[in-house]
C-alpha cells in the first residue's frame, strides 16, 4: 500500500506541475490533483503516526488538525482575493459536517468492523462537547440572528468582536489541554498504553519533515484545484454551494481525513477523536474568526453569517455528535448513523 502511494506521488505531482503549465482540461486536472492530494495525505498520516508516538495523542492529533486546516485556509484565503464569500462560508460549513459526520462516521464504522467496540478518553469527549456547542450553536447561530437587526457595518464589527473572542478562547482551551491540565483527565486506556514502548515508523525529525513537505505539496495542488471548480462544476451540474460545502470541504481535508481512518482502524481511537473534533474545533474558533480578521484586508469583507441551510445542517452535526461521542465508547453502528446523516445532508445541497 505504502508503495501505491509512493507511486501516485511521484506521478501526480510531476503530472499536476505539467498539467498545470500546459493548461490541460479542467475535469483532468481535477482527477489528477484529487488523487495526487489522497496520496500526499497517506504520508501525513504516517508522519503523524509517529509523531503522535513521540508526543502523545494530543498533540499528535492538534497537528494533524493544524496541518489538514492550514491547506483549507490558504484555499479560503485566495477565494476571499476573489471576492468569492460564500464559497468561504459554505467551504467552513463543509468543514464542520466533514469532520463531525464524514471523518468521525468513517473513523468509527471502519474501525468498528476490526473491533466490536472501541473506546477514547470520555472527559475529552465531555470537554470537546461544550466547546463545540460553544463554537458552532453560540457563536455562529448568535450573529445570523442579530444581523436580522443590524446594518452591513454593524454586523462586521459583531463579526470582528467575535472573532477575537473565538481566538482568544481557542488558544485558552490549548493552554488549558496542554499545560495546565495535560494528564490531569488522562483515561485508564492512555495511562496502559503510554506504560508500552510502541518505536514510531520515523524518527521526529524525519516525520517533521515529511509532514511539512508534503503539507506544502497538497497548498500548491490544491491551490491549483480551485481553479478548476468552475468549469468542472459546469460539466458534472454542480451548484457553487454543493462545491463549497461538499467538494472544496472533502480535498481540503483529504491529509486528516486519511490520517482519522487509519488510526481508527489501528484502533487508535483518541487520536482519530482527537483529529476529527480537534479539527472541528480549529476550524470554528480559529480558522473562521481568522479568516473574518484577514478578510478586512481585501476589498470585499466577509461577515460571520452563515445561510439558515448552512447553520441547521452544522447544528444538527454537532447535537448528534454530542449525544454520540459522550460515553467516550463507538462502534460500527454509530459510524452508520453519522455518515447517514451526511449523505442526506449531501443530498440536499445539491439539490438546493
Amino acid at each position: 500500500m505504502n508503495k501505491a502511494f509512493f507511486g501516485l506521488v511521484a506521478v501526480g505531482l510531476p503530472l499536476s506541475i505539467i498539467g498545470t503549465i500546459f493548461h490541460w482540461r479542467s475535469t483532468i486536472l481535477f482527477i489528477i490533483y484529487c488523487v495526487t492530494i489522497i496520496a500526499l495525505a497517506s504520508y501525513m498520516g504516517r508522519a503523524t503516526e509517529s509523531l503522535s508516538i513521540v508526543a502523545g495523542p494530543r498533540i499528535g492529533g492538534l497537528l494533524n488538525a493544524t496541518f489538514g486546516n492550514a491547506v483549507e485556509l490558504i484555499i479560503a484565503i485566495f477565494a476571499l482575493k476573489e471576492g468569492l464569500i460564500s464559497v468561504v462560508l459554505a467551504s467552513l460549513t463543509g468543514s464542520v459536517l466533514g469532520n463531525l459526520l464524514l471523518v468521525a462516521g468513517l473513523s468509527f464504522f471502519l474501525g468498528g468492523l476490526k473491533f466490536k467496540r472501541q473506546s477514547f478518553n470520555i472527559f475529552d469527549a465531555r470537554h470537546n462537547s461544550g466547546l463545540l456547542i460553544f463554537a458552532v450553536i453560540v457563536a455562529f447561530v448568535i450573529p445570523e440572528i442579530f444581523s436580522m437587526s443590524l446594518t452591513e457595518e454593524k454586523t462586521m464589527v459583531f463579526s470582528i468582536g467575535i472573532g477575537i473572542i473565538l481566538i482568544i478562547l481557542y488558544l485558552a482551551a490549548l493552554f488549558f489541554k496542554l499545560v495546565t491540565h495535560r494528564g490531569v483527565y488522562q483515561s485508564q486506556k492512555e495511562s496502559v498504553e503510554s506504560d508500552e514502548e510502541e518505536v514510531p515508523e520515523w524518527g521526529k525529525w524525519k516525520a517533521i519533515t515529511v509532514l511539512g513537505l508534503a503539507t506544502l505539496a497538497v497548498a500548491y495542488v490544491s491551490e491549483n484545484l480551485v481553479h478548476t471548480f468552475e468549469e468542472v462544476g459546469e460539466a458534472f451540474g454542480w451548484s457553487e454551494l454543493f462545491i463549497g460545502v461538499i467538494i472544496v470541504a472533502i480535498v481540503g481535508n483529504a491529509a486528516e481525513h486519511a490520517s482519522a481512518i487509519i488510526m481508527a482502524v489501528k484502533n487508535k481511537m483518541d487520536v482519530a477523536v482527537e483529529i476529527a473534533i480537534g479539527s472541528t474545533l480549529q476550524v470554528a474558533m480559529f480558522v473562521a474568526p481568522l479568516l473574518v480578521l484577514i478578510s478586512l484586508l481585501f476589498p470585499v469583507s466577509m461577515p460571520l453569517v452563515f445561510t439558515i441551510p448552512e447553520l441547521v445542517t452544522m447544528v444538527s452535526a454537532v447535537l448528534l455528535m454530542v449525544v454520540i461521542s459522550n460515553d467516550g465508547e463507538s462502534n460500527w453502528f454509530e459510524g452508520g448513523i453519522l455518515l447517514a446523516a451526511y449523505f442526506i445532508i449531501g443530498i440536499g445541497f445539491y439539490l438546493l
